[in-house]
């Protein structure tokens, strides 16, 4: 893949617990960063509850629509971790266990302690890849495009340093944020006409409410840093000739 060729991602949260409301989704975050700085971008998010039917569905559309799909959640022991039976079934593909997983998790466990419950955690779809998990020994995997992670948020973030030699990323995308103690109101038609004349800059502005006062914080961000600086230098010039106080966060 060129530099220049835009790469994207779909991140697919896959649990019942998340739509409760009784875990805080904080994957999302940890993934689009990770992603951005390694030239991914990420086109979408979906949340979606822990159905066969749904999981399948969504997918087949996700996979096709992006080059990277990431999933988490629903590989662990328990009845209610079915992503990855749902992902043998959305890719055709036998769900079996897979024998090098099993070594590893045989390996983890103290003698006797690999039970029915565990072994759950390498059943995978046929042919699948590994992607380690230097935390808690249960390996994700990938099929093709689609990676499929743990939901534990810790475990979820240290097996992404194993993944980066399998995305093929463009350049990092970088960011740049003005924070400014003004409203959306007061800066809109200005920032839109920025952003007309930026193209290669995308432009977002994000109301905050910071030590009892309102505030935007305009964030810029680009593959390109010098468009980055050209773009904050026209908004600064704005804000300056407007007397808008630009704020620490």
């Amino acid at each position: 893949m060129s530099k220049k060729t835009k790469v994207n991602a779909a991140i697919l949260i896959i649990g019942n617990e998340i739509l409760s409301g009784r875990t805080q989704d904080t994957n999302t975050s940890t993934l689009a960063t990770w992603l951005n700085s390694i030239g991914v971008k990420v086109n979408e998010v979906r949340v979606i509850p822990d159905v066969e039917k749904t999981i399948i569905d969504t997918l087949n559309i996700l996979r096709k629509e992006n080059d990277y799909v990431f999933t988490t959640g629903g590989i662990g022991p328990t009845h209610d971790d079915i992503t990855a039976e749902s992902v043998s079934k959305a890719f055709g593909l036998k769900y079996e266990i897979h024998k090098e997983g099993y070594k590893i998790l045989e390996a983890y466990y103290k003698p006797g302690e690999f039970n029915e419950g565990r072994q759950k955690m390498i059943w995978m779809p046929q042919d699948a890849e590994l992607i380690l998990n230097p935390t808690s020994g249960a390996p994700g995997f990938s099929i093709e495009n689609v990676f499929c992670l743990p939901g534990v948020p810790s475990i979820l973030k240290s097996m992404l340093g194993g993944l980066k030699n399998k995305i093929v990323g463009g350049e990092p995308i970088l960011s740049q944020t003005i924070s400014l103690r003004t409203v959306e109101s007061e800066i809109a038609s200005t920032i839109t006409e920025i952003q007309n004349k930026n193209k290669d800059v995308e432009i977002g502005s994000y109301p905050f409410f910071h030590a009892g006062k309102l505030g935007v914080s305009i964030v810029l961000r680009s593959e390109d840093q010098s468009k980055i600086n050209d773009c904050s230098s026209e908004i600064k010039d704005f804000i300056k000739r407007k007397k808008i106080e630009i704020v620490d966060r």
